[in-house]
């Protein structure tokens, strides 16, 4: 069966147009799929009965499955989400008074094999689909909602997830077109109506695939810095020895001249001992 969270908003049109339906039936199901999260083809009522019944033979809307599900005192949620092969992902949600945060992984496991990332220590196994991508936040709302989750934006008829990170399992610029794919998703009025600064995507620094990102999808983007030089990146963040401090910042550079400055910022883990010396502060500083 075809796994309708694994379209695009272009791709649902080519899907819907290869099946000799109108552009606004694609449309329409966006909406039902990602706006009101339906679980079920027959739950889209508008849909004509012929295309419906048509659709429910061919697709589903299939997310992974939850192995485990934990709330925190401060009610972080955490779910364990099982993608298949032996293969687990994370996925968190934050609330805070103003906004509620989704963390969304991109990878099972990751080949990067940062210093202090327990992820890298699995290895790499898989990219995830756009569908196990979008699946999570598709789920959260869901979840979230029937949970009677209460705060002021869901009281005003918007979904509990106002934020969402890609900073969760993997690299994801290293699953590029199927994060994009899933981003687009996130960003569509038909969809989940995020705009650019509420997405951001975290990356270790793959300096062509910040290029693409910029000319494709300029969403908020976090550099995982963790270093003032190279020497001591090369260490923690392996990927420096390919892209070093220098492509890594022009990059960055390059990436405000078609987003909001605002919208690169940098990620320092403070590691005792390791790059937290006052000398690699006024590195940092310089």
């Amino acid at each position: 069966m075809i796994n309708l969270l694994d379209f695009d908003p272009a791709a649902l049109a080519a899907f819907f147009a290869e099946r000799g339906e109108k552009p606004f039936r694609a449309r329409q199901t966006l909406r039902w799929i990602h706006h009101r999260l339906a679980a079920r083809v027959d739950a889209m009522t508008d849909l004509a009965g012929a295309t419906r019944n048509a659709l429910a033979r061919d697709a589903e809307i299939r997310t992974p499955a939850v192995v485990r599900d934990t709330v925190a005192s401060d009610g972080t949620r955490k779910w364990l989400l099982d993608v298949g092969s032996a293969n687990a992902i994370e996925t968190v949600y934050i609330p805070e008074d103003d906004r509620g945060t989704l963390c969304i992984s991109s990878q099972a496991g990751c080949a990067l094999d940062c210093a202090f990332c327990s992820t890298g220590k699995q290895g790499f196994n898989r990219n995830l689909s756009v569908g196990e991508i979008i699946g999570q936040l598709w789920h959260a709302n869901r979840t979230l909602l029937a949970d009677g989750v209460s705060t002021p934006w869901v009281e005003h008829g918007r979904h509990p997830i106002t934020n969402v990170v890609m900073m969760g399992m993997g690299e994801p610029l290293a699953n590029f077109d199927n994060v994009v794919a899933a981003m687009r998703l996130m960003l569509d009025d038909n969809a989940y109506g995020l705009s650019r600064r509420r997405v951001t995507l975290s990356t270790s620094g793959l300096v062509p695939a910040i290029d693409r990102l910029r000319d494709e999808c300029p969403v908020a983007l976090a550099v995982s810095l963790h270093a003032p030089n190279d020497a001591l990146r090369d260490t923690l963040v392996p990927i420096n020895r390919k892209y070093p401090l220098s492509e890594l910042l022009a990059a960055c550079l390059r990436y405000i001249e078609r987003a909001p400055r605002e919208f690169v910022t940098f990620e320092y883990v403070m590691l005792d001992g390791v790059n937290d010396a006052p000398k690699q502060a006024r590195q940092l500083a310089a």
